[in-house]
């Protein structure tokens, strides 16, 4: 494999953990920040804006998931794609933590 590979699985695991929670809260009908609020990635967009938001990541995800050739037979793009994926995780938790009032630290 090559690192491009890697890399796509790193996006991969990014993008999907993205997708997650705009997908998530915009199905529940609740406002989330995006990057299409004012101002972006603070203030709150729409129920339909955020599952938009969050089908588009999906589909990012999925491109780069099969060009990082992420799969049970390929541990190391899973294991870069999960990197992806924690790498989102702890960035949203801190930023969203205290853009929303509650430190995550």
């Amino acid at each position: 494999m090559n690192w491009y590979h890697y890399l796509a699985a790193v996006g991969a695991g990014f993008f999907l953990g993205n997708a997650v929670p705009h997908f998530v809260a915009g199905s529940m009908g609740q406002m989330f920040p995006s990057p299409f609020a004012d101002p972006p990635g603070v203030g709150l967009s729409s129920p339909l804006t955020n599952v938009l938001w969050g089908l588009a990541n999906i589909v990012v995800s999925y491109v780069l998931w099969r060009v990082g050739k992420v799969g049970p037979s390929n541990r190391g793009s899973m294991i870069a794609a999960f990197f992806g994926l924690a790498i989102l995780g702890v960035m949203t938790s801190l930023f969203f933590g205290n853009a929303l009032g509650n430190p995550s630290l």
